[in-house]
């Protein structure tokens, strides 16, 4: 029977328990999106976790749904990421990059006056999308999502090679593998969903077509890494950012069939419907073991106890914490002494400095 604290592998890299640290935006960079010395405390504090996967990192300045948030496609941003591999490397552990391009979930704000990029230019939701930025007077808050355009067929091939770039970026930075995030209502997840993709091009359309952006990215990413250090993030049912599909088991049965044809180190399954009491983690689970046989890790907001009785039961393989891991950096340990756990400031959570950031204590 798995168990939460057992060591497991994928591919080639031996991680020292099932436990991994979900992407966390903190939306604590420096000038220009570049990692300093405080991001690289925080994840050195955290490095006992099987696996750490990185916050959201934009691939592209096209990309902003989240100001302040780090990005992988500038010579400063790949030295301020060395020094966060180096932290967590120098403390035994293993850390993924999550590859990140927000589409239209962004607002012009933040992308120095340029319209969001997005599939097909749907704007009749704005108000669903999720975009922050810090004020002048240091709040960390929800602003206002900008009218998208659609991109051209030119574009779309652009911020595939953005991806693969990243890819680049992240193995000089010294990441151990990258996560490609087609999750959260962003621009991979925007793609996939037929209600914000209306294209009638080679990218629109049919469950193939939607898919593409996903493939091209996945096929230019393992230019660079082999497969079992790449994993994906996908969140079929989430309802955040409105990226929907009436036909989630279609899509990404597809989805999770394309994957371990590519034979990708693993998909990551979020349910961020959780939150909000919808529990979706099942019906997922199960779409993505209808065609993927690789390591599958699950996202969804539960206790210890809860994600024991996920691997006990074989339907994940690994459990991702989020919220547990900005609040208990050395959660591992927590676990193995069944608690205690703090508890974590929601008001911390984006923006600031120390507080709510690195000053969690650890156990004695």
């Amino acid at each position: 029977m798995k168990q939460l604290l057992d060591t497991i592998h994928i591919g080639d890299l031996a991680l020292t328990s099932r436990v991994a640290m979900a992407p966390l935006t903190r939306a604590r960079s420096g000038d220009d999106g570049v990692p300093v010395a405080l991001n690289a405390l925080y994840y050195g504090q955290r490095a006992t976790a099987g696996l750490i996967i990185t916050e959201a990192t934009n691939v592209s300045p096209n990309s902003a749904a989240f100001e302040l948030a780090p990005g992988i496609h500038t010579e400063a941003q790949v030295a301020g990421w060395r020094g966060v591999t180096d932290a967590v490397h120098a403390a035994g552990g293993r850390i993924f990059m999550q590859l990140w391009h927000s589409g239209r979930a962004s607002s012009y704000a933040l992308l120095q006056g340029r319209a969001p990029l997005s599939p097909s230019g749907v704007n009749d939701d704005l108000g669903l999308l999720q975009v922050y930025g810090a004020l002048r007077n240091g709040i960390y808050t929800r602003i206002a999502a900008s009218p998208s355009r659609a991109m051209t067929t030119e574009e779309v091939y652009a911020a595939v090679a953005e991806f693969r770039a990243g890819a680049v970026n992240a193995v000089r930075a010294g990441l151990d593998g990258v996560e490609i995030h087609a999750a959260n209502g962003y621009l991979v997840q925007q793609f996939l969903s037929p209600v914000v993709n209306r294209r009638t091009d080679e990218f629109g359309g049919s469950v193939e077509n939607r898919l593409r952006f996903l493939r091209l990215i996945v096929e230019a990413v393992l230019e660079v890494l082999p497969a079992q250090r790449v994993g994906v993030r996908i969140s079929p049912f989430a309802a955040y950012n409105n990226a929907t599909d009436p036909n989630v088991a279609e899509t990404y049965g597809a989805v999770a069939q394309l994957l371990d044809g590519y034979g990708i180190g693993y998909i990551h399954g979020a349910d961020t419907n959780a939150w909000g009491g919808t529990a979706d983690m099942p019906k997922l689970l199960d779409i993505i073991r209808s065609g993927y046989k690789g390591v599958v890790i699950a996202n969804a907001g539960m206790t210890p106890e809860a994600a024991q009785e996920l691997l006990a039961g074989g339907q994940a393989d690994m459990v991702a914490f989020g919220r547990a891991y900005v609040a208990n950096p050395d959660l591992v340990a927590r676990i193995a002494a069944g608690g205690p756990y703090n508890e974590p400031d929601p008001y911390s959570f984006y923006g600031g400095a120390e507080r709510g950031y690195t000053d969690y204590p650890s156990l004695g």
